[in-house]
């Protein structure tokens, strides 16, 4: 489940506005379309399920830049427990 402290509309803004930035090197991974980042701080409207309940995303081909970069870095990465990324020690 998602840090509720970093689980905040601000927090949201905050991804927007940095996605611009690159991705950490340190980050690892894939996503497995577990859709916990899709409902950061609430549910994506874009976000839709296949009929053995699989996620998907509706617009996956031309997402914002912060899904497509989510978790761009360690400290934004509040769904470590379902995600398929993963962040490298120094």
């Amino acid at each position: 489940m998602a840090d509720k402290k970093r689980n905040t509309w601000a927090a949201k803004i905050k991804r927007i506005f940095t996605s611009v930035l690159p991705v950490s090197k340190r980050r690892k991974g894939e996503c497995i379309n577990c859709a916990a980042c899709c409902r950061l701080p609430n549910v994506c409207p874009f976000l839709k399920y296949k009929s053995d309940g699989e996620s998907y995303c509706s617009i996956y081909t031309i997402r914002p830049l912060n899904c497509r970069k989510y978790p761009r870095t360690e400290s934004e990465f509040i769904t470590a427990d379902t995600c398929g990324h993963r962040f490298e020690s120094r």
